[in-house]
């Protein structure tokens, strides 16, 4: 007979050492270090019969994959239900989950009576309210097709790993910070003496006090020496942008060389954890390396990719869907402008600069097509003329002529937004294509700004909400497929709309084919998602 088993780890130790276990009302509590604990695990793990119902699916994945075992009908999860149906919380632990669905509190009949026993005991009847809830809000095939299948293959990924080269990242932390100690030279010339650069309160003094420029926004220890601050200033006096390169050179060499470098295991893998319940949008983060925090918008920090490498005798392949946002609000508006030039596979930021500026194709330069792709992708998150007249260095006069032709030529674009706020108002929330939900009591505020923050949100929860589902799905096919077809490929990294599989080099070509064809099916829109892909011997050269 199928059977309902419950699992929990103990939340103060590792997984691997300890889990606490429901079976027709009785408690097991299974260690590591007893010998029939692999037994009794693979029993469980492996029947199909045996629905697991447990706290945090991800574990029992990577559970079974260190056991080298399979893990069958895993049913439900109620840290991931708990996280769609409250994406707004930051504490998902038991202790303050229950509480809120008023569990009262089972009779146990053991004399270790501890929190993790009482938690466990809790679980058959917290599923039942959480699924419950799910159903309600026509939420349970986001938990069921998309966040558990997911756990599993973050799991996998989690245990694979990305090779380091640990040499080449010293010697480049080294080259770094030869940079880092020539700029600090030349900032102490310029300025005409020595004080300590990483210190906010001696920079302000340098900078407001000693060279006497404009002062900026006040904080508890002076005058704000922000990135804001410090880009609003660089053109006034010569210290300003070498004093903005060595703070970007001092963070690219602390955080992404030496504290990689701290972080690379004795196999040459840095090991990143992936979070599926800390974005409010669906996004999944990474910790521990924080991989998708990488930087790429300057030379020096993409250079950084070198030095993430394929296993000898393997490639990366590197795909990643193009402007996906922008065929998701395509498809969420139904504007007619945006869905034919997809369609007809025109370049949107082209066709954009040609409207807000009222000139022929030929005359959009480099200049109008960035002007017009800062405005495109802009909308997005809600931008306003000033914050617009800012980005582009242009009077705010300017940028509200820009944003009315823009509208004018999206008009459907613009009605999507003011209907979406409007029924945000009204439901108390917005929803992305896939009915993941962002409530939004930010709407409701007496306060201007926290008002207008919400009105951004629900502008953009459900074109980036969407997107992150989407790619999701995508790599739920993509390492199904990978199985299905007993390939070696591995899918290792997911950074924002990037997937990454590293794969042996002779079977490459069919493992790149398949991770472009599953990402470019994931899902049927009313415009083609289009996926562009490379691969090398390193990040860098797969993603150039």
């Amino acid at each position: 007979n199928k059977k309902e088993v419950y699992f929990l780890s103990d939340i103060k130790k590792n997984i691997i050492e300890k889990l606490i276990i429901l079976i027709d009302n009785n408690i097991y509590i299974a260690k590591n270090s007893n010998e029939n604990f692999f037994r009794f695990i693979k029993d469980l793990f492996e029947d199909p019969n045996i629905s697991k119902i447990t706290y945090g699916s991800k574990l029992l994945k990577y559970l079974s994959i260190k056991m080298k075992i399979n893990i069958s009908n895993i049913k439900f999860d109620i840290l991931l239900a708990s996280y769609i149906l409250n994406p707004s919380l930051t504490n998902y632990s038991l202790e303050k989950i229950i509480p809120t669905y008023d569990i009262p509190r089972p009779s146990i009949d053991n004399s270790d009576q501890d929190n993790i026993i009482f938690y466990v005991a809790s679980l058959p009847a917290l599923t039942n309210k959480l699924k419950n809830e799910l159903i309600q809000k026509n939420q349970l095939f986001l938990l069921e097709k998309i966040e558990q299948p997911l756990a599993l293959v973050l799991a996998d990924m989690e245990n694979t790993g990305f090779e380091i080269d640990k040499d080449g990242l010293k010697e480049y932390s080294e080259k770094l910070q030869q940079k880092i100690t020539q700029l600090q030279n030349n900032i102490y010339n310029i300025i005409g003496l020595e004080f300590n650069i990483n210190s906010p309160k001696q920079l302000s003094n340098i900078i407001f006090e000693e060279l006497k420029l404009n002062k900026g926004k006040k904080n508890k220890s002076g005058y704000s020496t922000s990135a804001e601050v410090l880009e609003s200033l660089k053109d006034v006096h010569p210290a300003i942008n070498l004093i903005l390169e060595y703070r970007m050179l001092s963070k690219l060499k602390s955080t992404f060389c030496d504290g990689m470098i701290k972080l690379v295991k004795d196999d040459s893998r840095v090991y990143s954890l992936f979070n599926q319940t800390e974005t409010r949008t669906g996004r999944i983060s990474s910790l521990e390396p924080n991989l998708q925090n990488i930087p790429i918008k300057t030379p020096v920090g993409r250079n950084l990719r070198k030095y993430f490498k394929a296993k000898e005798g393997y490639v990366l392949i590197d795909a990643d869907y193009s402007q996906i946002e922008l065929r998701v609000l395509a498809h969420l508006s139904k504007d007619k402008n945006m869905i034919e030039s997809f369609n007809q596979n025109l370049d949107v930021h082209t066709i954009t600069a040609e409207k807000i500026f009222g000139v022929k194709p030929e005359e959009v330069d480099i200049q109008k097509r960035n002007f017009a792709k800062t405005i495109n992708f802009g909308v997005i998150y809600g931008m306003s003329a000033f914050s617009l007249s800012k980005d582009l260095k242009i009077t705010k006069l300017e940028a509200s002529r820009y944003i009315e032709n823009y509208f004018n030529f999206y008009s459907g674009i613009y009605e999507y937004m003011e209907n979406t706020i409007k029924k945000a108002k009204e439901d108390g929330f917005v929803k992305t294509i896939f009915n993941r939900i962002r409530y939004l009591p930010e709407l409701n505020s007496s306060n201007y700004n926290i008002r207008s923050f919400g009105e951004r949100i629900a502008r953009n929860m459900p074109v980036q909400g969407s997107a992150a589902d989407i790619i999701k799905i995508a790599m739920i096919n993509v390492y199904n497929r990978l199985e299905q077809e007993k390939l070696k490929s591995k899918l290792i990294l997911q950074v924002h709309d990037e997937l990454i599989i590293e794969s042996p080099k002779d079977e490459s070509f069919i493992a790149r084919k398949l991770l472009i064809d599953e990402m470019e099916n994931a899902v049927r829109l009313d415009i083609p998602l289009v996926v562009n892909s490379e691969a090398g011997e390193n990040w860098y050269e797969a993603k150039s």
